[in-house]
């Protein structure tokens, strides 16, 4: 694939957030990768980011193409640098993407450059792009919404993003009660408490209070599934919109819903006698 030539604005911007001063390459990381790229390193004293820019745009300037610099962008930003910097690497993605935006390109979370629509005002760059991710984990959003829905918050895919995660919490029943139905009738078959323990409890049900909660939770989940697992799955993209705030808030629903089915009790398995965990 041939990539046009980047404007030197952006390449200017995209040099300023790799070679930033604090989180930003090294001197001799920016060497070796101009090396590996075969691009002539022709300002080795200057300061990182003019020796950047002054590298990669000489280079897309000979070739009349933007290849080399993409490719130095996809080596710079390869994942397997960041083991263990995810938060890092997700930060110098937004930053890039915001600059990259005006030249019609986008850096996937793979670390791979892809041509987009480009944008024309720095309202729509910062639209594009927000990175739904971080602000999950600044929540401190369970892990398991993130693993469910990865792909889709990469796109800020709101609509498939929320349906993904609800369909961890089903996935999650079934998984710690072996349990095969979905919907409603899992709710009641893993924590219906009517005659016998449940597959899961919230705590052991001796009190009123702790069997109102436990009701309260299957209601919740039905609720969840109700209105946004099966509106979504029933109803197209289109009809059916889900803005940022939405979105934010339903997957922290699920986190919370995540949070407290880690907690539940395996009932059935430790039930040793009718004492153990009462039931109504």
């Amino acid at each position: 694939m041939r990539f046009e030539v980047i404007n030197s604005e952006v390449i200017r911007s995209v040099c300023d957030v790799l070679a930033d001063t604090t989180r930003g390459l090294t001197g001799q990381q920016i060497g070796q990768l101009l090396q590996s790229c075969h691009i002539p390193d022709l300002m080795p004293g200057y300061t990182k980011r003019h020796r950047l820019f002054e590298a990669l745009h000489a280079k897309q300037t000979a070739d009349r193409c933007a290849n080399h610099v993409v490719s130095f962008l996809q080596l710079a930003m390869n994942p397997v640098r960041y083991l263990g910097a995810v938060e890092h690497f997700e930060e110098t993605r937004t930053s890039l993407n915001q600059a990259l935006g005006f030249a019609g390109l986008e850096l996937r979370q793979d670390g791979m450059i892809v041509a987009v629509k480009p944008v024309t005002t720095l309202t729509e760059a910062a639209q594009r792009a927000k990175d739904l991710r971080r602000t999950l984990a600044e929540r401190e959003v369970h892990p398991d919404v993130l693993r469910f829905c990865r792909e889709e918050l990469v796109a800020d895919n709101y609509f498939h993003a929320v349906f993904e995660a609800t369909k961890s919490v089903a996935e999650k029943i079934r998984s710690r009660t072996g349990l095969t139905k979905d919907g409603g009738v899992l709710v009641d078959d893993a924590f219906s408490f009517q005659n016998q323990p449940p597959c899961l409890a919230l705590n052991s049900l001796r009190t009123e209070s702790e069997q109102s909660e436990q009701k309260g939770f299957m209601n919740l989940l039905k609720g969840l599934f109700g209105t946004f697992r099966n509106t979504i799955a029933h109803a197209p993209k289109i009809s059916w919109p889900i803005d940022r705030r939405d979105a934010l808030d339903i997957l922290s629903l699920v986190s919370l819903i995540h949070r407290r089915l880690d907690g539940a009790i395996e009932a059935r398995k430790i039930v040793g006698d009718s004492t153990s965990l009462p039931v109504t």
